[in-house]
């Protein structure tokens, strides 16, 4: 078991016709639960910036603009992830085995991007890529 877990949500978009990530968030969740929470909460998160509810508050003229139908709802997306009780246990079985894990969706102009890994299979992998045997 797998007791420690690097979490990160990134934003990935163009910016000069290159494709450019912006760090959302870190977190390094000692337990497995608190990878699983944050994630979630993470993924909310993320659902509620890009999905008020208009009806909640005052928002200025022209700050929600409707999309195309072809254009994945993110928000829908997010919130579905969350609320997946089958989504979770995959996620949480991926982990405690050690594989990184990667949810990811995109709207017509960003990918939004959870990942969360390992903090041992990260080690384990450092160590094994930096082996070496000393020349006598």
């Amino acid at each position: 078991m797998h007791d420690e877990f690097l979490c990160h949500v990134t934003g990935y978009g163009m910016c000069d016709g290159r494709r450019i990530g912006v760090p959302l968030g870190t977190y390094r969740a000692p337990t497995l639960a608190l990878a699983l929470w944050w994630l979630r909460d993470r993924a909310s998160w993320i659902a509620d910036r890009l999905d008020p509810q208009p009806e909640a508050g005052f928002f200025p003229a022209g700050a929600l603009a409707p999309v195309a139908d072809t254009v994945l709802d993110v928000p829908a997306v997010m919130r579905t992830w969350c609320a997946d009780p089958v989504q979770q246990d995959l996620v949480a079985d991926e982990l405690a085995a050690g594989r990184l894990i990667r949810i990811a969706a995109s709207d017509d102009t960003t990918e939004y991007e959870l990942l969360a890994e390992s903090v041992d299979a990260v080690r384990m992998h450092r160590t094994a890529s930096t082996l070496f045997t000393p020349v006598a």
